[in-house]
């Protein structure tokens, strides 16, 4: 797995004189060399931790008007030579030597890389110069070069500038060739035989095509032609090399839409880039099958937008992919299809046409938006290196930080879930769930400079260390007390070539490379002290060790070609500073497989969860299960295949294909709030998350059930799983974000952690084996973990979709032991859950997310609704009781709906819940009505409307009543709801609660201007103006914009019912002069009065500012009266 971090850096070329051609030709890495070669000149670069120009050739402006610009390019695979073919088609040969002349980076020890001069050996025009052809790349082995023709040809030329011409792909066919098939996913991943469309049965395999690219892969012999008309050849190669020509045979040829291709030795995959922008994938050990397609049209991007692939790079272990687009972007891959990395902002989900981008408006803050012409990783794969297209004055350089999990030698991170990168580690701090964080946490300088980059990382079993390796030497952090450990000698330090790394309690294991030797050795050291004198055991390994792994006191080290030992390690003394202990090795097991598979990339102990029977031997027996030695081992091959392999007989079982990573947990803690404890494993892959269980009986490897598998859990395609956190029951995945800044031209990659929970899963597989006592533990220790009720209710929503999904003959048949082996299972998962006060919630929510028709089903095993919901009634749960209005309704009736919701209805005024009690009025005037144009059963009652309010609140802006449901409706069901509401309302208006009126008018859109009509002399009125100045006054404090606002609605309607009385009041509290002087003006009289008593009131001194307005405003009118009178 690889995840960028950072912002990508700028490597600046030299500008060239004037090219025609703005494009880097060719890009190239080899080990910590970086290859540049643009038009009129070639550039060399250290790709390691300098990052600086070691040599250059700048050809001159003579050269490059005669002899034609840079075209191809391709570099030595002992990177002396370099091979430029020109646009005028004169090849030269260039010669590199590195001097003496180390460069300098201000370190203790000088620096590995050298200063190097390029200089021109051959310059010499090729022979089919005048011919009028295009060119394809180069591709070489050590002795010869070939480079395909536009007429279908190849030519070869060697590296010591000898013309081979022109020849072409012969043909070997066999019989067998008509009858071939291809490969096709369907399904879950699975693969069906079909006939092929796309592979060409044809003798005549060599067309006139234009050949476009070469791909070598020489360590499967293999030779892919591309040609412009999106056909791919595949061909075979001599084992001897390039130089035997007439051995490259054509096996196969597939027309596909292809315009690139790229291979990945170790996994046998080719991936195929299309022009519609897509990459297919192929499975070159089954007869070139198709594993699957990968593109961004899901993520709203299509071909338009970011053109055809142009460019695709694996990464050095085959676990990932780069792919650049000719138009736009950049993105990484992992082999399962998971999406690591994109430059392309994401704008929308999948659609016909692309999100459309203004050109003007973000440009800048996206890498490669004019196109990708060429990428390639380093030798780490550390860092992805890529060129523009149009552009050849730099590189941009992507940060990456990987997690090789249960590859090769390296120790697990079971614990803790860890990326590192070149000179740091990216750890997640998970102390809670729900905020999860990365932490970069960057290694010592003084043990990085020297010994860069970070190659192997392993945690300890209870994840407090953490051991690193990085080119020679060990450095180990304490997580707890943020401290490092290193060796206090160097020259120890420098003898050490980590290899592989285990922790075996708190010891730390090192797989050591002996330079003189050339010899594996173990290392045993004591976390506590790094130093030679502290020693505990050297262990001389038979070789290099393919595979390494470690349970409590065993140790397994495979070697080629598979050979497997298994070592008991008994430690004696005490691991402390202040005693001496050592360690004996002793072998306990030998296997050697003979077998036509793929190597292993990992193997993990996997402990007996039903210990097998052995015989009784009092010597070799212990009395603790846990410390017998592990009997069976996950096998995961380089191909994806996971198997298990049984220690005893040599036995192995294929069980599932497309695993990119696996872990093992039982066994692997014995804190008592492990919550995977129950769980053999779980694996990662083209499908998915699969979790594995194991089965019952007394041998469970002999019988075809021996391991049940859990498909349901489905990770983002952005998300990908790093690890566990066994006590919180989830699964930690990582997934792309990106930061943006004015100040920076290129976003800033952050990787974000992410929790999936699995709890659902392990509660499920406890229920099958009826293990409830089990079950129920589970989850009593995880209810205080967060999204506990989310996990309660999918695993209530799986079992119940299992149930109702079953086909209906099987259903009818009551007495079918499976039938009532599922039906149990229902009714046990709704048992578990009513010990937790979220089974009210769970139930509700279940039903939401199912259809209607099946709610009888559900309730049967749940329990009565009308009991559910007088649960939640009596215990004031008054949100979710009103969830199970709806149900009632379609499995009661409408009539005991109605009467629940009246019920409900009254206490959630009470409550002052007007929101809750808005749905519900809306909910019994329609119903109302339903009942009374028809008593049939109504779909409306399914209607989720209500419900979905319940659960996530109404964000729909509410429209008045209409006629149809105005209270004037006189119908039993609406004069209930009237009686309710209009109650409710003479109580706040009698009490003066005018907030709580306010929000009880909006929320349940009551008719609050009849209701003043009528009630002008009865709970609305005010005896004493005074008296109702200060108590409204007190009620409602304008001095908070809610009370204000308030105060205005119901200024509004008082003013529609002309209640002055009101009017006065709250105009007065809220100092609208403007209203109260369109009172005043004629009927001076009430002025009077107002004013003496405003005047007359000390807590009524805030209005004089008020009244001397009004006072100016009615003396300027009572004047323009008096001077019209004069006139007049």
């Amino acid at each position: 797995m690889y995840m960028a971090y950072g912002w990508p850096q700028v490597i600046p070329l030299l500008p060239g004189s004037c090219p025609s051609s703005q494009r880097i030709v060719y890009l190239k890495l080899a080990g910590k060399l970086l290859l540049v070669v643009s038009p009129s000149h070639l550039e060399l670069w250290g790709s390691s931790q300098q990052r600086v120009r070691l040599g250059k050739y700048i050809r001159d402006e003579k050269s490059v008007v005669e002899e034609g610009e840079n075209l191809r390019a391709v570099w030595s695979p002992d990177s002396k030579l370099i091979a430029v073919l020109t646009s005028s088609f004169f090849l030269h040969i260039y010669k590199v030597k590195f001097m003496d002349k180390r460069v300098k980076t201000g370190e203790r020890q000088p620096s590995e890389l050298c200063f190097a001069s390029i200089s021109l050996l051959l310059s010499e025009q090729v022979p089919f110069a005048g011919e009028d052809l295009s060119v394809s790349n180069f591709v070489r082995d050590g002795k010869t070069m070939l480079l395909g023709l536009s007429d279908g040809c190849l030519y070869s030329i060697s590296w010591k500038g000898e013309f081979g011409g022109a020849f072409t792909i012969g043909s070997q066919r066999s019989d067998s060739n008509d009858d071939r098939l291809l490969s096709y996913p369907v399904g879950n991943g699975l693969v069906s035989g079909v006939d092929s469309p796309t592979l060409v049965a044809d003798d005549k395999i060599s067309t006139k095509s234009a050949i476009v690219q070469l791909e070598l892969c020489a360590s499967l012999k293999l030779l892919f032609v591309l040609s412009s008309d999106g056909q791919l050849v595949v061909c075979s190669v001599n084992k001897k090399g390039l130089k035997y020509t007439e051995s490259i045979k054509a096996e196969e040829k597939l027309a596909a839409d292809a315009v690139c291709v790229s291979v990945a030795s170790e996994q046998q995959i080719l991936a195929v880039g299309t022009r519609k922008g897509a990459v297919e994938l192929y499975d070159l050990s089954q007869s070139v099958s198709l594993l699957r397609t990968v593109s961004l049209h899901d993520w709203g991007y299509s071909a338009d937008y970011t053109g055809p692939v142009n460019d695709i790079a694996w990464t050095p272990d085959n676990s990932a992919f780069a792919v650049g687009w000719k138009s736009r972007g950049l993105a990484v891959w992992s082999v399962s299809g998971c999406r690591l990395m994109s430059t392309v902002r994401q704008i929308g989900l999948s659609s016909v046409s692309s999100p459309k981008i203004n050109p003007n408006q973000d440009s800048r803050y996206e890498p490669l938006m004019n196109g990708t012409s060429a990428i390639q990783w380093d030798e780490y794969g550390y860092r992805l290196f890529a060129t523009e297209e149009a552009s050849c004055d730099r590189i941009l350089a992507f940060s990456f930080g990987k997690c090789c999990l249960n590859r090769g030698v390296s120790g697990k991170t079971y614990i803790r879930q860890v990326m590192y990168g070149e000179d740091r580690l990216l750890m997640v701090q998970a102390e809670d769930t729900d905020d999860l964080k990365l932490l970069h946490l960057k290694l010592p300088v003084s043990y990085i400079t020297q010994n860069w980059p970070v190659q192997h990382v392993a945690a300890s079993e209870d994840g407090q260390y953490l051991a690193i390796a990085g080119l020679h030497g060990l450095i180990l952090y304490d997580v707890r007390f943020k401290k490092w450990r290193v060796f206090g000698d160097v020259s120890q330090e420098q003898q050490i070539h980590c290899k592989g790394l285990l922790w075996l309690g708190k010891i730390v294991v090192i797989c050591n490379y002996v330079e003189t030797s050339e010899t594996y050795e173990l290392l045993f050291y004591p976390r506590y002290h790094l130093d030679q004198s502290s020693l505990l055991c050297r262990k001389v390994l038979l070789g290099k060790p393919m595979v390494m792994d470690v349970y409590q006191d065993y140790i397994l080290v495979s070697y080629l070609p598979f050979i497997i030992h298994v070592y008991h390690v008994k430690l004696y003394g005490e691991l402390t500073p202040s005693s001496k202990a050592y360690l004996e090795l002793s072998t306990v097991r030998e296997l050697s497989i003979m077998t036509a598979k793929s190597h292993p990339a990992a193997m993990r102990f996997v402990p007996d969860q039903h210990p097998r029977e052995r015989e009784e031997d009092s010597d070799t027996l212990s009395s603790d299960l846990s410390d017998k030695e592990p009997s069976r081992c996950l096998i995961l091959r380089g191909n994806g295949e996971l198997s298990l392999l049984d220690l005893v007989n040599g036995r192995e079982r294929e069980l599932t294909d497309s695993v990119e990573l696996f872990w093992v947990t039982c066994g692997q803690s014995e804190e008592k709030t492990n919550l995977v404890e129950e769980v053999s494993w779980l694996d990662y892959g083209h499908r998915g998350m699969q979790v594995w269980y194991p089965s019952l009986g007394d041998d469970p490897f002999i019988q075809e059930d021996f391991l049940q598998l859990d498909p349901e859990l489905e990770f983002d395609r952005e998300v990908y799983p790093l690890g566990l956190l066994p006590n919180f029951g989830v699964v930690v995945g990582v997934s792309q974000r990106m930061s943006f800044s004015a100040s920076a031209e290129f976003p800033c990659f952050e990787p974000t952690p992410q929790a999936q929970t699995i709890l659902h899963c392990l509660l499920r597989h406890l229920l099958q084996r009826d293990k409830n006592e089990e079950a129920l533990l589970l989850a009593q220790l995880s209810a205080e973990k967060p999204h506990f009720s989310h996990c309660l209710e999918w695993l209530l929503f799986t079992v119940f979709e299992a149930d109702i999904s079953r086909p209906n003959a099987s259903r009818s048949q009551i007495s079918e032991p499976g039938h009532l082996k599922k039906l149990s299972l229902l009714r046990k998962a709704c048992d578990l859950i009513k010990n937790f006060p979220e089974y009210y919630d769970v139930v509700v929510n279940v039903a939401r997310k199912t259809d209607a028709r099946h709610w009888a089903d559900l309730f049967s095993a749940a329990g009565i609704s009308t009991t559910l919901f007088e649960d939640c009634f009596q215990r004031r749960w008054y949100r979710t009781a009103a969830c199970y209005i709806l149900v009632i309704a379609k499995l009661e009736g409408p009539a005991v709906s109605q009467y629940c919701a009246l019920r409900l209805l009254q206490a959630t005024l009470d409550e002052s819940l007007y929101d809750l009690a808005g749905e519900l009025v809306r909910f019994l005037l329609r119903s109302g009505r339903e009942i009374e144009q028809a008593p049939t059963e109504s779909d409306t009652l399914s209607s989720p409307k209500l419900l979905g309010f319940l659960i996530f609140g109404s964000s729909h802006k509410k429209s008045s009543l209409d006629k149809s449901t105005s209270f004037k409706e006189q119908s039993p069901h609406v004069a209930s709801v009237k009686s309710i509401l209009e109650s409710h309302a003479s109580y706040l208006m009698s009490g003066k609660e005018l907030s709580k009126l306010v929000a009880f008018v909006k929320g349940t859109q009551f008719d609050i201007v009849d209701f003043l009509q009528r009630e002008r002399y009865g709970c609305a009125q005010l005896e004493n103006f005074a008296a109702g100045l200060e108590l409204i006054g007190q009620k409602l404090q304008m001095s908070e914009l809610q009370n204000r606002l308030d105060a205005e609605f119901l200024l509004a309607q008082m003013c529609s019912v002309k209640f002055k009385e009101w009017i006065v009041v709250l105009a007065t509290l809220l100092q609208r002069s403007e209203v109260l002087y369109d009172i005043f003006r004629s009927d001076l009289r009430l002025w009077k009065a107002y004013s003496m008593t405003l005047q007359s009131h000390l807590a009524f001194s805030q209005y004089h500012d008020l009244l001397q307005i009004l006072e100016e405003k009615l003396s300027a009118t009572a004047g323009e009266g008096s001077s019209r009178g004069s006139i007049s």
